[in-house]
């Protein structure tokens, strides 16, 4: 991400798509927050959002299961599988814990979002990647900087989050998740972490306040491809690649939408 104006994220809201995508996605939030078993059930659309984003995500790490198989199962330590299923339940659980963090300290929080996926603290956990420790991130091959190119962009990225701005919470996000894999600053579970980190600028900036719009659910529901394609675009720093991540990231949260407006037909008929 690259552009010289004095607010960085706003200015990429003129990008192609970005305005057609930014409202798109503001009229489907409206339309689910509108349904009327958002007035009595909230809490229970919250909670099988949270699920429901924690199975895309772990499906683009490469952990596709069935949703009934991650509400059944209690064991996430059997293999790698598990363990990815394990940690994207663990982030989906503690992302709103995390807001009120994210705009005064957004280093902290990325931080406490690779301990709670790793689960373990372990030398390289909770902390940005050192000099000739290697990353295990299966899904994005692109290179990965080196650890001082990391420290810079992750601080840059920081300041324009603690700054604010105008920038509508679609742009924020896709530009934070964009960010975090083209760093890949941890050893492990970035893109879980990215996926979290989104949904918290989602949420933390009111645009879902309710957590019921998850957008790893439309991630993964257009497919690994179709994210890694997307994401090569955003790491070619062009307008229309940049464009076309956050036009992708936007349609991700429409099919969390979609997603949620499902479960909330599903409660009014009495089916779930």
């Amino acid at each position: 991400m690259s552009t010289h104006a004095s607010d960085p994220l706003a200015a990429l809201g003129s990008l192609p798509g970005v305005a057609d995508a930014v409202d798109s996605v503001r009229k489907a939030v409206d339309r689910v927050y509108g349904h009327r078993v958002m007035r009595r059930r909230s809490n229970e659309i919250s909670s099988e959002a949270a699920l429901r984003g924690a199975r895309g995500s772990a499906a683009l790490a490469g952990a596709d299961w069935a949703l009934e198989e991650v509400r059944r199962r209690t064991d996430f330590s059997a293999d790698p599988e598990a363990r990815t299923v394990g940690a994207a339940l663990r982030l989906g659980a503690e992302a709103g814990q995390l807001l009120s963090i994210w705009r005064q300290s957004p280093l902290r929080v990325l931080a406490r979002l690779h301990l709670v996926a790793a689960g373990d603290p372990g030398a390289s956990v909770g902390r940005p990647r050192l000099d000739g420790e290697s990353v295990d991130e299966p899904l994005i091959e692109a290179p990965v900087p080196a650890p001082a190119e990391v420290a810079g962009r992750l601080d840059g990225l920081a300041e324009l989050i603690v700054a604010g701005g105008d920038a509508p919470a679609l742009v924020t996000a896709a530009v934070v998740h964009g960010e975090l894999l083209a760093l890949r600053p941890f050893t492990s579970y970035n893109g879980l972490v990215a996926r979290a980190a989104e949904r918290i600028v989602l949420v933390g900036s009111g645009l879902d306040p309710k957590a019921i719009c998850p957008a790893e659910v439309g991630h993964a529901e257009q497919g690994r491809a179709a994210y890694v394609a997307a994401f090569e675009g955003y790491l070619s720093g062009t307008p229309e690649g940049v464009g076309a991540w956050i036009a992708h990231c936007g349609r991700s949260v429409e099919l969390g939408v979609r997603e949620s407006t499902a479960v909330c037909e599903a409660l009014q008929r009495g089916a779930a």
